[in-house]
């Protein structure tokens, strides 16, 4: 599974989440622009939160954003996704917030049109990868990354979600176990302590 190839085609993101590239590279103005430009040079010009985008085309994002900018950017991108994306309405904590993610990470997605998480129903639709949660010890847990997306993206997601949703008064920290898509593997994970 490489960075930067969808796992199926007719996969789309919704705007919000793309509206993270342009939130997570706005502290400088030359920035934001930058990041508007590649996205439209990818064919996604003007990004709107209500509408969807081709999931290829902003990963084709990504990778140029990777290569001229540099992996710091995709971190502080994946900063962004928990205060652009859509949450499930039971997310409280640090656990519940990780654990959710792959259910966050599906509602911002469809394929062929349909929304690849039902909430009625509970149900996921495959194509997009997943991340997965385990509970390692009270407070530590550990989050595999098996998608499309760039290492440094997800850490990104996994520190502000953890951040996010912290017991108050508490320091987290988030350690890189494997980062084997950066090598062409399956999967990456972080591990998440607080």
């Amino acid at each position: 599974m490489a960075q930067f190839v969808a796992f199926s085609a007719g996969v789309e993101v919704n705007g919000q989440t793309v509206m993270s590239v342009v939130s997570g590279m706005s502290t400088i103005s030359t920035f934001k622009e930058m990041a508007l430009k590649i996205l439209a040079s990818k064919g996604i010009a003007d990004p709107k939160p209500d509408a969807w985008y081709p999931q290829q085309a902003w990963l084709d994002a990504f990778k140029e954003i990777a290569a001229k900018i540099g992996s710091q950017t995709l971190l502080s991108i994946g900063k962004k996704i928990p205060e652009n994306a859509d949450w499930p309405p039971f997310v409280n904590s640090i656990e519940t917030a990780l654990s959710s993610i792959d259910i966050a990470y599906h509602m911002n997605h469809r394929i062929n049109g349909k929304v690849m998480f039902d909430p009625g129903t509970g149900k996921l639709l495959e194509g997009i990868g997943h991340y997965t949660f385990e509970k390692v010890s009270d407070k530590k847990v550990k989050v595999v990354c098996q998608n499309p997306y760039p290492c440094d993206f997800d850490r990104g997601i996994v520190e502000a979600a953890a951040t996010k949703f912290k017991p108050a008064g508490a320091l987290v920290r988030v350690t890189t176990t494997d980062d084997g898509r950066k090598r062409g593997g399956e999967s990456s994970t972080y591990t998440v302590e607080w």
